[in-house]
């Protein structure tokens, strides 16, 4: 598979006037040295380096690539023409596939995984690499279904006071070069504004969502978190090829208020502590996974699409504070029948409704989680059963149900007790 690299910054931001963008120094090396080197782990040695500001600078550090272990061919626009117009330069010269790299981004990502999962859609004509971050009010967000199939392509600035879901378009794509037909020749054009909303009408692109490290270093204060991380191994531990940790929670009474039903969405209320506590993990190298029963979907009581939105809430009120979740799994199922309106079809002895372990074993399938590294914190001791199924520490809050289910648990105990999530958080981070 041929890598494009799009590699016309300027870094305005940064104060750079001498060299482009993506070649500002970040520990020891240029930032596209560290693109370049990813990419030939895994062997994406075939190069396409499309530059313009400054682009000898670009040229004379790395030449053929030869010196690099890789083949590079140099694209220079003689005009800025952004994101796909730059990449529209290699029509004709890309037939089959290819990746695309931001050349302002500093990743670690298991790329053989990504083209496995685009392998399986080979019919669409491309796929996207998605994550939430810690700034989505100013990030393009995207909406996918069930298939993980975009749905729609939401470009920043947005209106005010939307509910979105936390998953942002993460600038690394692997495209057909069907794509091609989409972009205008000679002209300014960019991906997230004008190319992928159209796409989303009229084709399939799919999105896969990581939890990987990708983040620009487009301004200094992300320059300098990004260097320390990069420092510190930071970037390189939360490879997905490598074993990752994770903190499970359940939803209700753990990070919103406890509600009998939960089905208006005015009713959802996070509660204290919950802002600090959630950004407190996502600064450490901790997972954040929801796990949650809803049998309030079998019950009938509301749509998927009614749930959606309650989980849009949750994410828009997190994520306004600089909090995220890194990803959600919810049972719908319930298995005790007689509910007026109830969809029969839900109605069944399932494998992931907790204490089942279902759900825990597929978010530690998809994400490479180390169970007996990770903690599920809950305050039923149905989630305190399904931690301990899988050999995950658990931690009981006195918050919500506190609790209230022992008598059908009389066997399990919890390893811990906290008074609410802000507590069992400062513990799980004092311990590691």
């Amino acid at each position: 598979m041929k890598l494009v690299i799009i590699a016309g910054g300027k870094g305005t931001r940064l104060g750079l006037k001498e060299i482009p963008k993506p070649m500002v120094v970040i520990n020891g090396k240029p930032l596209l040295e560290h693109q370049i080197n990813l990419a030939k782990r895994y062997g994406l040695s075939d190069i396409y380096i499309l530059s313009g500001y400054l682009s000898s600078v670009i040229i004379d550090h790395f030449g053929d690539g030869a010196n690099f272990g890789v083949n590079i061919t140099h694209v220079v626009e003689d005009k800025p023409l952004s994101t796909a117009g730059a990449v529209k330069q290699l029509e004709g010269l890309i037939e089959d596939r290819f990746m695309v790299f931001y050349g302002d981004t500093i990743m670690d990502i298991d790329l053989a995984n990504f083209i496995d999962f685009d392998l399986k859609n080979r019919d669409a004509i491309g796929s996207i690499l998605v994550h939430p971050n810690d700034h989505p009010y100013d990030s393009d967000l995207i909406e996918v279904n069930e298939n993980n199939r975009v749905t729609a392509f939401l470009s920043k600035p947005h209106k005010e006071n939307l509910m979105y879901s936390n998953m942002v378009n993460a600038a690394l794509y692997i495209l057909s070069p069907k794509v091609f037909e989409y972009i205008a020749s000679n002209k300014a054009s960019d991906f997230g504004k004008h190319i992928f909303p159209q796409l989303v009408e009229t084709e399939n692109l799919y999105a896969y969502k990581t939890t990987e490290y990708i983040k620009d270093m487009g301004t200094p204060d992300r320059f300098v978190k990004v260097e320390k991380d990069l420092v510190s191994g930071k970037v390189s531990r939360l490879n997905r090829s490598k074993k990752q940790k994770a903190v499970f929670l359940d939803r209700d009474g753990v990070i919103n208020k406890e509600v009998d039903q939960l089905t208006n969405i005015e009713d959802f209320e996070l509660i204290d502590g919950t802002i600090r506590a959630i950004k407190s993990l996502n600064k450490s190298d901790y997972i954040v996974i929801v796990i949650t029963n809803q049998p309030v979907i079998a019950k009938g009581f509301i749509t998927v699409e009614q749930l959606q939105s309650i989980h849009k809430k949750m994410d828009m009120l997190l994520g306004n504070e600089g909090a995220f979740l890194d990803d959600l799994f919810y049972c719908p199922h319930h298995p005790k029948v007689g509910f007026e309106g109830e969809i029969t079809a839900l109605k069944i002895e399932c494998k992931c409704r907790k204490p089942k372990p279902g759900m825990l074993l597929k978010a530690a399938q998809q994400y490479n989680i180390d169970l007996k590294n990770s903690w599920f914190v809950g305050d039923r001791y149905t989630d305190i059963a399904a931690g301990k199924s899988t050999n995950t520490s658990t931690i009981l809050l006195k918050t919500g149900h506190a609790g209230s289910d022992k008598h059908n648990f009389p066997s399990i105990e919890s390893d811990f007790v906290f008074n609410n999530l802000a507590e069992a958080t400062d513990y799980i981070l004092k311990t590691n």
